[in-house]
């Protein structure tokens, strides 16, 4: 018997490919999305603006299907992870981050994962460690937000978590055109951010297809240092990215940033900062500092709070929107690149 689609992640066109495949009128694939997205139904059953007939045909081939979350951690600030199981025994987290210290405005950002692992092998990321060990298909991606508990508290959702998006391009787009398109979830493209390492053509795919932010892990603007701690700069080199950014148009609300993971020793002297204000001049962008997140390796560690205002205060100086990224979730191991996707079983 052939295995039943899921209707879940899918997109309106290949909805209505299905539905005209099946003999059913082309307009049932909208009201399928409405059924998915908006009213984020579990059964075909519960589509009752499509005939009888309509959902028998249905149930006969498809079915709905979202992965849930089977563990779950919270950490003293209030961050919580989750852990989501995938084919073949493997696991992603995502990480909800809540913050209500806006001046009243109450915050919400879910850190949601792309791949299983990942093959950059940036070195500092405990991710990284973990090797690769597949692509998530869109419904994977979107189930982390849409079977979160908070899902329906999100302000914002950021590709930050496992995996390179542009390494997963297809799946990644796919999931972005559900969340942000009036078929879909109907979310500004502005509450999304994708992080890259700067796989060149997957962000300039990324550029045309969407207008949600852009974020690019720098962590060195020193192209043979770069590349010992960030092997994709040997193939894809931040200077040929950033040019290529330039030409683009960010008068906009699109937001374009650099993360920089502060190294103690390694990134996180006055000739670093001197080297990343001379690759971003005249760019409009913001640089966020991370403070380094230790892994379980322990070789990379923080520099001091004093070398990073040092650094901030450089950048600032020399004409660049820099701020320091609060760290969350670290006691639980949910802060920046030490998801790995263990259950708690196998750590």
């Amino acid at each position: 018997m052939a295995q039943k689609k899921n209707l879940f992640g899918l997109t309106l066109l290949q909805l209505q490919q299905l539905c005209l495949g099946e003999g059913l009128p082309k307009y049932a694939a909208r009201q399928i999305c409405d059924w998915l997205y908006r009213k984020e139904v579990s059964t075909i059953d519960e589509m009752t603006n499509l005939s009888l007939k309509a959902r028998a045909r249905l149930k006969d081939i498809a079915v709905i299907e979202k992965t849930s979350p089977i563990e779950a951690q919270e950490s003293k600030d209030g961050t919580k992870k989750y852990l989501f199981p995938v084919a073949n025994g493997q696991y992603v987290e995502a990480v909800f981050i809540p913050d209500d210290s806006d001046e009243g405005a109450s915050r919400a950002t879910l850190c949601v994962s792309c791949q299983v692992g990942c093959r950059m092998g940036c070195q500092f990321c405990y991710t990284g460690k973990q090797g690769y060990h597949g692509n998530l298909s869109a419904a994977q991606i979107l189930s982390q937000a849409f079977c979160l508990p908070e899902f329906h508290r999100l302000t914002n959702i950021v590709y930050m978590g496992m995996g390179e998006p542009m390494d997963n391009y297809d799946n990644v787009l796919q999931s972005l055109s559900i969340l942000t398109t009036d078929w879909g979830l109907g979310w500004s493209p502005h509450r999304i951010t994708v992080s890259s390492v700067g796989i060149t053509p997957g962000i300039l795919r990324f550029l045309q297809d969407t207008q949600c932010h852009l974020a690019i892990s720098l962590h060195n603007a020193f192209p043979s240092q770069r590349a010992a701690i960030m092997p994709a700069q040997k193939a894809y080199p931040v200077a040929d990215l950033v040019s290529l950014l330039r030409k683009q148009d960010w008068s906009g609300q699109r937001r374009l940033s650099f993360e920089y993971t502060m190294l103690q020793g390694e990134n996180d002297d006055i000739s670093h900062a001197a080297e990343v204000a001379k690759l971003l001049a005249g760019l409009r962008c913001r640089v966020n500092l991370i403070r380094c997140h230790a892994t379980p390796d322990g070789r990379f560690k923080s520099p001091s709070m004093t070398v990073i205002s040092s650094f901030r205060n450089y950048l600032v100086r020399h004409g660049l929107i820099c701020t320091l990224r609060a760290s969350r979730g670290e006691d639980i191991m949910a802060a920046c690149g030490l998801l790995a996707g263990r259950s708690k079983d196998q750590a």
